[in-house]
């Protein structure tokens, strides 16, 4: 009987950030009724999982993959390109979310600083990400 319960439980939603800390707008996000609240299944530990694997990045489709599969599975769009000007490190790549209530703040910055020390580990990411973007298309 314990395991039919179990089954019918609501998976666990990302505890809510102190007050004035966070502009997530989880609460708000909450209360809308049919809202896509999927972001909100990116628990802490489940964040410190996805760290992980985007630090271990193999390849820019492995990249490409997971800029799918956080779309497919939390409804949030990651961009990731060259910055206009000149690129002289990994901080010349530009990474930014699609406006997404629910997707905490401290996220909005560890998944970029997260494929960012994989790009340092791995820099032929980058140099992939910017060939793709046509950088090197005229040498």
């Amino acid at each position: 009987m314990a395991m039919i319960s179990a089954m019918n439980s609501p998976l666990p939603l990302r505890n809510p950030c102190p007050p004035g800390v966070c502009d997530c707008q989880r609460d708000e996000l909450l209360e809308v009724p049919g809202a896509d609240t999927r972001v909100l299944l990116l628990t802490r530990n489940e964040e410190q999982r996805l760290l992980e694997r985007l630090e271990s990045l193999q390849s820019l489709e492995d990249l490409q993959r997971m800029q799918q599969r956080l779309l497919e599975q939390l409804g949030i769009r990651l961009h990731i390109e060259p910055s206009h000007g000149e690129v002289r490190s990994m901080r010349g790549i530009h990474m930014h979310f699609d406006a997404h209530p629910g997707l905490c703040r401290k996220t909005r910055q560890s998944i970029p600083a997260a494929i960012r020390r994989a790009m340092e580990k791995r820099p032929e990411i980058a140099w992939r990400l910017l060939d793709s973007n046509d950088l090197f298309s005229g040498l």
